[in-house]
């Protein structure tokens, strides 16, 4: 049978609740670099290092032996199909629509941000979509000569309190700040599961080191670096929009269910925007879907995602017993 053809993808422009409620809930659309793509694939500049010299009057400019290096991004598509019986929707089919797309928008925020920050097993283009930066940080780089997991701590549950866990947050953030890919734009990125823990914890003169943001829309912060919060900072063997995430005893390193904290340069992450967000409403009426009375929402988006530098981020991993 023939594959019928659906010409009427409508895209959510920015600034639309769709868009809006995909940034609230994902770090990784409203922090990261974006990156338009026009294509399934597109590279770009690693963003190695330059050097830079003296240069006498008269004399010849050195010149930077650094090789030339970029990544790859690649497109990947993130759908859903929707059926609606026709019963449900005759009299309110705009309200129920852009409900579930709402809904829709929740869930795939959340999925990005696992995506791109907390699986642990190597991509495949399917249930592990990207190299994430906890893979990222957790694999050697041969490239920019990086050594697995030297940009990783760990902290027991049941230790992440007072002057270990204060310890712990600075040490994860001198990890960027001393190695020459820190700046201004620097960020924390935190599971809201460790929400009750960072907001206890004092400096040596008995100050809160967290500060709640002042106004809404602006970020909290820790040690002078925004905190941003994303249900998506867990470690999972696949990317997922449900992980659980607890602080509880001793675990093991990479077990899912780890809570995250990263610090790092949000300019090093690149999120690639192919399409999307977009949909169809696809009337019950018509083809296959007309022996059944239902109508058919499909939504989707394609992203990609890849680390520019893996010495520009640093995680804390709290290893806990689910």
């Amino acid at each position: 049978m023939a594959r019928n053809t659906m010409e009427a993808w409508l895209r959510d422009e920015q600034g639309s609740d769709v868009i809006r409620r995909i940034e609230y809930n994902s770090v990784a659309e409203s922090t990261f670099r974006s990156v338009p793509m026009s294509g399934a694939t597109k590279t770009e500049p690693r963003m190695a290092d330059m050097s830079v010299a003296v240069v006498a009057k008269g004399a010849a400019y050195g010149e930077d032996v650094a090789a030339n290096d970029e990544v790859l991004l690649t497109a990947i598509k993130f759908g859903t199909a929707l059926r609606i019986a026709e019963e449900d929707i005759d009299d309110e089919i705009a309200n129920i629509i852009e409900a579930k797309k709402l809904s829709w928008a929740s869930n795939f925020g959340v999925l990005l941000d696992n995506a791109t920050m907390g699986t642990s097993a190597a991509a495949n283009g399917s249930t592990v979509p990207f190299v994430s930066i906890y893979r990222a940080i957790t694999t050697a780089d041969a490239a920019v000569g990086y050594t697995a997991n030297a940009n990783h701590l760990s902290i027991e549950g049941d230790g992440f309190t007072g002057v270990a866990g204060y310890d712990a947050l600075s040490n994860l953030a001198s990890l960027v700040e001393g190695s020459g890919y820190g700046a201004a734009g620097n960020a924390f990125i935190a599971h809201p599961v460790a929400k009750g823990i960072i907001r206890k914890l004092k400096d040596s003169q008995g100050n809160p080191i967290f500060t709640a943001s002042p106004r809404q829309g602006d970020p909290d912060t820790l040690f002078g670096y925004p905190l941003l919060w994303s249900s998506g900072a867990v470690v999972t063997a696949t990317a997922s929009a449900t992980a659980a995430a607890n602080i509880v005893g001793a675990g093991v390193k990479g077990a899912a269910g780890n809570p995250l904290i990263l610090f790092g340069n949000p300019e090093f992450a690149l999120l690639g925007k192919r399409s999307g967000v977009e949909s169809v409403v696809i009337d019950g009426r018509d083809g296959l879907s007309a022996l059944t009375d239902e109508t058919i929402l499909k939504v989707r988006a394609r992203r990609a995602f890849v680390v520019g530098n893996v010495k520009a981020f640093a995680a804390l991993e709290v290893i806990n017993t689910p």
